[in-house]
């Protein structure tokens, strides 16, 4: 490797480097801070396309800083493309930036996408008519294109080239910023990105599908079982026998005809989340879950006395975290822990919620209804009316289902260069995501056993082997990056 990457001088760098506030910044400490993190807040612009309906006015986009690996004469800047939730979590389920950055020296920011965290534009306010109409990728890309200048201006690196990251939406979000800002990113990596399904092109039903054949890898059995839970949930529904239902998957409301299709969502929900945080060590990103979830929820599946109660265990296995038995709790709150919304996989409680659930009525397609025909799960339809007509009743606002193609051009991302895109084979979303190189520049890269954005999680001893090649090869495309770009300034580099 021809990179002058030096960690000791790195040290010595960020050891003098200004650690006060930066331009425009205010930096303030958190107990909740995790170590080598430093947290900062931005005034950023409100609104960046309306030069008359909020003038200067601003708000605080916080952001997270570890600098203390950082080489700023040839180290990269690493900037996290915050996405739908508290930036925190995402800078825990990402270790892997800063294990690169040791390598690399590089500066690490994980920055929180408006109207998520605390990062809200009109405060408590936010979330009403008049305000959350600029929840948009737009004002969000430039939230951190806008940042993304300062730092470099604040750290006196104006020619440091920028790496974007993110996974999942985020990960769409790091690539929408080397296509739509090539003059700030230098490359980008995106994790676990379903570009296809959230542009609304290809199957609207396949994400189920995959979330059933993830559970199939378990066994043909798993499977069955899970499908003659459902049966058996219906032929009780038939026979007006709720209670049973009720005990079963320990409700604390009872089971009715008005809210069984809601406990059949909570059920695949369930499944959805386990099959995304399949990881081979415990994890506490969408719920404190162990090693292997979806094995260890088939294997209660299989072992209770009937299909159904098997299924109330595999079922209640996320909701009660770590624990494989739910007899923990005395009782599911079905009502709060799934809400139903534009989303088929389910919102839950709070802003982060109120403001996904507003970007999936507006620029953000997500897959529709189970079929329990290419699926394990029960027939429960989400058209694109079903859609339209909730988000003109909660929002008023009619989903633009081309936008994102148009604006983003998804069908023609040949056309860039510089973006890694990763998807592990058993993450559910796989499918909706770029699975083969659109180009030189533009490797597709699959993770064997990874679940979603695997890839982008910090090292750890139980990690396959497959996981650590796809993580060398995202290095050494990302040092070759690098080289590049400060080839460009220095002709001797």
């Amino acid at each position: 490797m021809l990179l002058k990457f030096n960690l000791l001088l790195s040290v010595i760098i960020a050891a003098v480097l200004i650690r006060t506030s930066h331009c425009r910044s205010t930096k303030t400490y958190s107990v909740n801070t995790p170590s080598n993190f430093e947290e900062f807040y931005f005034d950023q612009i409100v609104d960046h396309y309306n030069f008359k309906s909020y003038g200067s006015q601003t708000y605080k986009q916080r952001y997270l800083v570890n600098d203390k690996m950082w080489d700023k004469s040839s180290g990269p800047v690493f900037f996290y493309t915050g996405n739908e939730g508290d930036i925190y979590g995402f800078q825990e389920a990402s270790g892997f930036l800063s294990d690169l950055a040791a390598e690399m020296n590089a500066l690490v920011v994980f920055a929180e996408h408006r109207y998520y965290g605390v990062s809200l534009p009109f405060g408590n306010n936010s979330f009403t008519p008049q305000n959350i109409g600029l929840l948009t990728i737009e004002q969000a890309l430039a939230d951190y294109a806008y940042l993304i200048q300062n730092l470099l201006e604040s750290y006196k690196t104006p020619n440091a080239p920028v790496i974007t990251f993110g996974g999942s939406y985020g990960g769409m979000l790091s690539a929408y910023m080397r296509i739509k800002y090539p003059n700030l990113v230098t490359g980008a990596l995106s994790a676990s990105a379903p570009f296809y399904w959230i542009s609304n092109e290809g199957d609207r039903q396949g994400f189920w599908k995959s979330v059933t054949d993830i559970f199939h890898r378990h066994s043909d059995a798993c499977v069955k079982r899970v499908k003659l839970g459902f049966a058996e949930m219906a032929e009780l529904a038939a026979a007006k026998q709720y209670k049973a239902i009720s005990a079963a998957f320990k409700t604390c409301e009872q089971v009715s005809s008005d809210n069984l299709n809601h406990l059949y969502g909570w059920v695949r929900n369930s499944f959805t989340d386990l099959a995304m945080m399949n990881y081979p060590y415990p994890t506490d990103l969408l719920a404190p879950l162990p090693g292997y979830p979806v094995n260890l929820a088939c294997d209660m599946i299989l072992k209770g006395k009937t299909a159904m109660e098997g299924l109330a265990a595999g079922a209640g296995l996320f909701y009660n975290g770590t624990s494989s038995s739910s007899n923990s709790v005395k009782c599911f709150n079905t009502k709060d822990e799934y809400i139903e919304c534009a989303d088929p996989t389910g919102c839950g409680l709070g802003n982060d919620a109120i403001a996904w659930d507003y970007q999936a009525c507006t620029e953000i397609n997500l897959p529709g209804g189970s079929t329990n025909k290419t699926d394990m799960f029960p027939y429960l339809p989400f058209t694109e009316q079903m859609r339209a007509d909730y988000c003109q009743k909660t929002y008023a606002v009619a989903p633009r289902t081309d936008w994102l193609t148009i604006n983003f051009w998804t069908d023609s991302m040949q056309l860039s260069s510089n973006i890694i895109f990763s998807n592990g084979d058993i993450d559910p979303w796989k499918n909706g995501g770029v699975l083969s190189d659109l180009g030189a520049t533009l490797p597709a890269l699959i993770v064997q056993g990874g679940a979603h954005h695997f890839d982008l999680r910090g090292s750890n001893p139980k990690d396959p082997q497959s996981v650590k090649e796809i993580r060398y090869n995202e290095s050494a495309i990302i040092k070759g990056w690098v080289v590049e770009h400060w080839k460009q300034f220095y002709s001797n580099w």
